[in-house]
């Protein structure tokens, strides 16, 4: 990593150390709530704009652009490298990853074949151009957690309780880890992919893994998790671990080998701290609908969320879950600049 950016005060909060402000990022800041956003999507299909260098740096440079956050993250999808090795899914507007052909037996686990960065040129040709336009900025690389991916194979789309998924974990453990197994190893590439180009950290969204008790995360996550984080170790980049709902999870995954834990907005990051234990920076966590209320209401929460985030080793600015759709641009540029000044040290 070049030494701007080891000693970019995002980098040095992940690694916790003293940082002259509390620095700020937010997930899906590139994204639907920006005007220019939907100029440069119109009539581009999801998993298209995501294979088009151009577009991914254009889409990633806007939030930076118009926020002056202390990181870009890379503009992609969690899918997108199921789709490299030949998985039939698409993005539906409105629905989200919709897949041709379940996997729910051994013949469909045996289809996943390893990702070579050769499946995704794409990737690394737009994170080395973003490194050279973004300077002194850091660039997230990203990737979806094993539980996430495997639930959109299993269930052919987004699902509310994850049925079929848990049916499949408790009930053919063998099968279930053969899957976990390959899409941790399709990950961990996804991932080293990003950071071998440039990308100066990673995060690892296992968006719905909030759905599994903590015994259950530990026996049937935890060890393709672990195993990501621990594959990552060498290329010596912060490494950040994301779900949502996972108040009840957040021990177990301090465990799991991240540097970062993020914390959705349901639990307050003092509370978060004690729960993660020591040795973790922590990121989060205005509740993103708290954006869609008037200002004085938003100072008063994201002040809360600083002086809560005190407690923690190092702690990164950010919403507990994705921006929304409707959030006003502007909410959010006034929010960074609150956190960059109260944070000031």
């Amino acid at each position: 990593m070049k030494p701007q950016l080891a000693e970019s005060v995002f980098v040095r909060a992940c690694r916790r150390e003293a940082v002259p402000h509390t620095p700020v990022w937010y997930m899906r800041q590139a994204g639907r709530s920006l005007p220019e956003y939907r100029r440069v999507r119109a009539g581009v299909e999801m998993l298209t704009a995501c294979a088009t260098p151009d577009l991914v740096v254009e889409i990633t440079m806007q939030p930076v652009r118009r926020y002056g956050t202390d990181a870009a993250i890379f503009f992609s999808d969690i899918v997108v490298p199921l789709k490299a090795i030949g998985v039939d899914l698409d993005i539906k507007p409105g629905v989200g990853p919709v897949v041709g052909t379940p996997i729910r037996d051994k013949a469909g686990v045996d289809t996943l074949r390893p990702l070579e960065p050769d499946d995704v040129p794409y990737v690394t040709e737009a994170v080395g151009a973003l490194t050279g336009e973004l300077g002194g900025t850091p660039l997230i690389g990203f990737a979806g957690g094993p539980f996430t991916l495997a639930s959109y194979l299993i269930e052919g789309g987004p699902s509310k309780n994850h049925d079929r998924t848990k049916a499949m974990m408790y009930g053919e453990p063998e099968l279930w880890h053969s899957l976990m197994e390959r899409l941790g190893a399709i990950t961990l590439a996804f991932l080293r992919v990003q950071a071998l180009a440039g990308a100066s950290a990673v995060q690892l969204f296992d968006s719905w893994v909030g759905a599994v008790a903590p015994q259950d995360y530990r026996t049937y996550v935890l060890p393709h998790t672990s195993r990501i984080f621990a594959g990552l170790a060498d290329l010596g980049v912060p490494r950040i671990h994301f779900g949502v709902g996972t108040g009840e999870l957040l021990g177990v995954m301090g465990e799991a080998g991240a540097d970062v834990v993020g914390v959705d907005w349901r639990v307050p990051l003092d509370e978060a701290a004690l729960r993660v234990g020591a040795g973790k920076a922590l990121q989060g966590n205005l509740d993103p609908a708290i954006l869609l209320a008037p200002w004085e209401v938003v100072e008063r929460r994201a002040r809360d969320v600083l002086e809560r985030g005190r407690v923690a080793e190092g702690h990164v600015f950010n919403l507990g879950h994705g921006v929304l759709p409707s959030t006003d641009p502007d909410q959010l540029a006034r929010l960074t600049d609150l956190v960059h000044e109260a944070s000031a040290r």
